[in-house]
């Protein structure tokens, strides 16, 4: 049988392991995707530390996927080998479970998640199940792509269902892997765009992807700012602090939203009359399936849209996986293979 490089998590918690595994056939409803980039994640963390319940170990990561159909198992039908494809966080469905039969995949009861319920993409060669695959763009480049299937379907969608329409004021939260996606679509969708940092060293760098104002958090209330540009109406909030989150509420413009997507343990705390006045509300997203990251890549190939990304071979994951954890990386880290 031919080999493969892949690698894996041994056990959770455990250091990564670079092994050479048989090329796996793809069964029925299945297809063998050539693997050529994997984002690399702060949510791969949670398939290196154990975080979720259920995992079965030895595990290979990564949910950022870009690559080519290599082969198609039993049963497939509207995929062929050759095509171009990228597979996200939302790894398939069981289609029969009540948010299913609704048409609610994203919530599914038993949903898979690409990197965690099986083998991601920290590999050359990945099985996944038809319902995980996305149509991916010939002319967009697989390194670039990647991200977009994670980072970019999460920006890109909740944007759009945050309920603004062109040249309302949208702000965004944070310039980091999340946050400099977010302010490029926002600006493409058409958006007046407050980029909010802390500092003044990434004001620049906003502006070039998009921003018209830049808000320096840490110089002043963030919050105030807003208001005195009419109020949002909405924040995208990338960055992982429910106390800086929470801190944002106060410059949402009437039926203005807060759209929480940087994950943190910290909570959000907020008056309950500030969301009463003006009917403003919080509410989280999560990425979506893969017709979101098919629309999510249409547009970034129609627009322009594209991350800013460090690349790492595949043997050198680990220190890839360090570089992304140490928070200094500008702004996707990205295995090519």
């Amino acid at each position: 049988m031919a080999k493969m490089k892949a690698v894996q998590v041994p056990k959770p918690g455990a250091d990564f392991e670079i092994v050479e595994r048989e090329i796996p056939q793809p069964g029925s409803g299945h297809v063998r995707i050539r693997v050529q980039a994997c984002g690399v994640c702060h949510s791969d963390v949670i398939t290196k530390e154990g975080l979720f319940p259920g995992i079965s170990y030895p595990r290979v990561p990564g949910h950022e996927v870009a690559g080519v159909i290599d082969e198609v198992g039993a049963g497939v039908s509207g995929w062929k080998k050759g095509e171009r494809v990228g597979v996200g966080w939302h790894g398939g469905q069981d289609g029969t479970c009540l948010a299913c039969r609704r048409g609610d995949f994203v919530n599914c009861a038993n949903v898979k998640i690409c990197g965690i319920s099986y083998d991601g993409g920290y590999q050359e060669f990945m099985v996944a199940p038809v319902e995980a695959l996305a149509h991916m763009p010939e002319s967009l480049d697989a390194a670039e792509a990647a991200p977009l299937m994670c980072a970019g379907i999460t920006t890109f969608n909740a944007l759009r269902h945050a309920g603004a329409l062109p040249s309302d004021l949208v702000a965004v939260q944070g310039i980091g892997g999340l946050g400099h996606l977010g302010i490029q679509f926002a600006k493409k969708f058409g958006y007046r765009v407050a980029a909010i940092g802390r500092g003044p060293g990434n004001a620049a760098l906003a502006q070039k992807l998009g921003a018209d104002v830049y808000i320096d958090s840490a110089a002043t209330d963030a919050a105030a700012e807003l208001q005195k540009l009419g109020g949002a109406r909405a924040i995208l909030a990338t960055a992982p602090s429910g106390k800086a989150m929470s801190s944002l509420v106060g410059g949402l413009g009437a039926n203005g939203t807060l759209v929480v997507i940087g994950a943190s343990e910290d909570p959000i705390e907020v008056p309950p009359i500030q969301l009463i006045m003006g009917k403003k509300r919080i509410q989280g997203w999560s990425a979506g399936i893969p017709t979101d990251s098919e629309d999510t890549l249409r547009f970034a190939e129609m627009t322009g849209v594209r991350p800013m990304i460090e690349k790492y071979p595949l043997a050198k994951a680990a220190e890839a996986y360090a570089r992304m954890m140490s928070g200094k990386a500008e702004f996707r880290v990205v295995l090519t293979m």
